[in-house]
Order: C-alpha cells, then sequence, then structure tokens
C-alpha cells in the first residue's frame, strides 16, 4: 500500500500531536518530523501551523461562488440552499478530522478567533450575493441581506454542530429544514397588485415581512451562533 500523500500525513501527524503535547507545545518541526518530511514541504503545503487545523476556505469559497453564479433570479434561494449544503457535505466528508478539529478550536482561543473570521467570510459572501438579488440599495434593503445571511450561516453552523456532537442522526435533511425554515422568513422581492384610495391599481414591490415579526425567529435562529 502507497503512503498516504504529504498533506495528509502533515494534517494527521499535527492532530496527533495537539492530542499528545497540547497546540501551543507543538511545533511546525515537530509536526514536519512527525510526518516524516522536511520544513520546507510543510510549508509547501500550509503557510503557517494553525493552517494544519482548518478546510480549505478559498476553495469551498469558490464552490459556493460558482453554485450560486449559477442561478438566477427565481432559483437565487435554491442556490443559497445548495450552497449551505456543499459547506456541511465537506464537513460530513472530513468524518472524525472535523470532530478533531472541533474540539481543539472549543480548547484554543486564538484557533476560535481564526474560526470566526472564517465564518464572517461566508456571511459576507451570502450578505453580497442576496444584496444583489434583491436589487435594492435602500438602508433597509441592507438591514434585511445582513440579516439574511447571518441567519443562512447561523442556520449552518447550528446544524454542523450539532452533528459534531454526535447529537444529529441526519445532518443533510436538518439543514435543508433549516434552510427552509430560515428562507420562509425572507420572501423575495416580488409585484404585488394594491388599489389605492380612488380605485386605481398600481403595483409595488414587497420588500419582505415587518422587521417586528421576524425578530422572534432570528433570535431563536441566531441564539446558539455563537455557542460551541
Amino acid at each position: 500500500m502507497s503512503k498516504p500523500a504529504a498533506r495528509i500525513r502533515l494534517s494527521e501527524a499535527a492532530f496527533a500531536l495537539f492530542d499528545e503535547r497540547g497546540y501551543e507545545q507543538t511545533t511546525v518541526d515537530d509536526i514536519a518530523e512527525r510526518a516524516g518530511v522536511g520544513r520546507t514541504t510543510f510549508f509547501r503545503y500550509y503557510p503557517a501551523k494553525e493552517d494544519v487545523i482548518f478546510p480549505d476556505h478559498d476553495r469551498m469559497l469558490d464552490q459556493i461562488k460558482d453554485r450560486l453564479a449559477t442561478s438566477n433570479h427565481e432559483t437565487a434561494l435554491a442556490a443559497v440552499s445548495d450552497a449551505v449544503r456543499l459547506v456541511l457535505l465537506h464537513y460530513l466528508d472530513e468524518g472524525d478530522l472535523a470532530r478533531r478539529r472541533y474540539r481543539l478550536t472549543s480548547k484554543v482561543a486564538a484557533l476560535r478567533d481564526r474560526e470566526i473570521a472564517s465564518v464572517a467570510r461566508y456571511q459576507r459572501l451570502f450578505r453580497e450575493f442576496i444584496s444583489n438579488w434583491l436589487g435594492d440599495s435602500s438602508e433597509s434593503a441592507s438591514l434585511r441581506s445582513e440579516l439574511m445571511a447571518a441567519s443562512v450561516v447561523a442556520a449552518h453552523n447550528h446544524v454542523l454542530r450539532r452533528w459534531l456532537r454526535g447529537e444529529s442522526p441526519d445532518p443533510v435533511g436538518e439543514v435543508d429544514a433549516a434552510m427552509r425554515e430560515v428562507l420562509a422568513l425572507f420572501p423575495g422581492p416580488q409585484s404585488r397588485s394594491e388599489t389605492d384610495a380612488d380605485g386605481t391599481t398600481v403595483v409595488a414591490f414587497r420588500s419582505g415581512q415587518d422587521i417586528d415579526t421576524l425578530l422572534p425567529s432570528l433570535r431563536r435562529l441566531l441564539g446558539d451562533h455563537s455557542e460551541r
């Protein structure tokens, strides 16, 4: 049987050493030595020690962009749901590695900060996409885009954490259900006919539900966002 690729060996060596010695006590040289490669090889794959821990977010963000780019105005929200599922499936494919990362980032503050920064990149991408979909530059539309993006990310992270803790037997089904709940809160821009006082029919655009009616559901969805 051939040896695993150097990238995989480095990742496995890193997590083994983090378990044995702790994150702070493990050096790049320790990881390279355990993996049977040189220091130069380590930096060929990972810019820094913490990069061994996290998935390739740049690649996943590109996959999300590609999926969103295939949508049109009518299929935009379906594309958002598909993009969220793509991210979840990546973690599911990682299996135990994802759970080991979760345990490690729960203990090391610097890694939690790095993880929070990565989550912000996903939220920004969804916010920009949703903003373009709404096609409205008003302040209320900007707030709505931010709320939608935050809810999308929170729903994904809620399901992901349940799976990481061993609480979700069907994470894909759960994330699809969570996304249906999120998107139901935010009906998209669509025309409707209204009749004014003198009987004239006018066309208006529905900008979504009143924010006061959304807040209880948003609080529930976002409440787990910062929990580990």
